[in-house]
């Protein structure tokens, strides 16, 4: 595998990523098989964009989220990275310690603002532990930039003494984003920030996360299942089936016009908010294969209208048919599908 990006701006390069889980049985706990949570994930970000990672639940956006902070450790693969210092490091086969040392240059947004803050912990320790564990025992300093944090993500520092439950869920995922941001990230990672929220609040939230990328040039893998969501926030969007990347392409061109059957499908479900509309849902067949015993060929098959005999046998590659615009289906250049264009 190469140990170099792509090009000077990409941030984060992943290959080949793969998470197995195994399944164990009997008194002796043997290994009678493996979920395939990541199955050979490609995917790369540039600094200063937005990746939205998307798919259905159980498709392992989550996971592959988590192996790339190394919270829980790949299987095997690249997970390529470009520190602070410029240099590029492999997440993957880093030790615990070198991990420790680039976790300020990764963070993530949990998904519940509820149960990812301690309740036990006032505002302060809770946007400052970061600082203090990572060498910053000065009280005064901290409190500067717990202060700042705090007027940048739209909160009083007058809330600094308060506890989680005297918070709503907006207030509070603006305090988890506060966290974050402590330690001057230069990726953070977003496990579905807004899915637990109201949608007018949904909405604030998005907004002040493209507020703070453009003011402090962060980078996000934004994952989510909502695609209005992701259609707000990204700069360019990779679709998950079964643990595996089915087609990743610029926002625009994704949504206008999709390669991949399953990503036309899940355009279609997209609800219009105008009742003049008549929906053009593209139902699929059967249900999602299971990780731990997937279909030969493509992943997708037995739900593709589309399928033909090498469909069913040979595995596509995840290939760029256009600049930007990657697809895994081998009838990705034929095929004409319908997007939802920009209503």
């Amino acid at each position: 595998m190469t140990t170099t990006l792509r090009n000077d701006q990409t941030l984060l390069q992943v290959n080949h990523l793969k998470k197995y889980f195994p399944i164990k049985k009997g008194f002796f706990r043997k290994v009678v098989g493996y979920v395939r949570a990541v199955d050979d994930v490609n995917f790369y970000i540039d600094e200063g964009e937005t990746l939205g990672l998307v798919g259905e639940s159980g498709c392992g956006k989550t996971t592959t989220s988590r192996s790339i902070l190394r919270a829980v450790n790949p299987t095997s693969g690249q997970i390529l990275f470009k520190t602070s210092q410029n240099r590029v490091v492999d997440i993957a086969k880093l030790s615990d310690t070198e991990m420790r040392a680039l976790r300020p240059d990764m963070q993530m947004i949990f998904q519940d603002p509820f149960a990812s803050l301690n309740p036990r912990m006032n505002l302060f320790d809770i946007v400052s532990e970061p600082m203090y564990v990572n060498g910053i025992k000065s009280r005064s300093e901290r409190t500067d930039r717990v202060t700042e944090l705090l007027r940048l993500v739209g909160l009083r520092p007058e809330y600094m003494q308060r506890y989680p439950h005297a918070f709503s869920g907006g207030q509070r995922q603006r305090i988890v984003i506060a966290r974050a941001l402590a330690l001057n990230p230069r990726l953070v990672v977003a496990d579905e920030p807004v899915s637990a929220l109201d949608v007018s609040v949904q909405a604030q939230v998005l907004n002040l996360l493209l507020d703070l990328q453009e003011k402090l040039r962060l980078t996000y893998l934004f994952v989510a299942h909502d695609l209005s969501v992701v259609k707000h926030i990204s700069t360019r969007v990779a679709v998950m089936y079964v643990g595996k990347i089915a087609e990743t392409a610029p926002t625009a061109a994704l949504f206008n016009t999709p390669k991949h059957p399953y990503t036309a499908a899940l355009l279609s479900a997209v609800p219009v908010a105008d009742p003049r509309v008549r929906s053009k849902m593209i139902p699929l067949q059967g249900d999602v294969p299971s990780p731990a015993n997937p279909p030969s060929g493509c992943y997708f098959h037995p739900r593709c209208q589309y399928a033909i005999d090498i469909c069913k046998t040979e595995p596509p590659q995840l290939e760029e048919i256009e600049p930007k615009h990657f697809v895994s289906c081998h009838r990705a250049k034929e095929l004409d599908l319908e997007g939802i264009g920009d209503d």
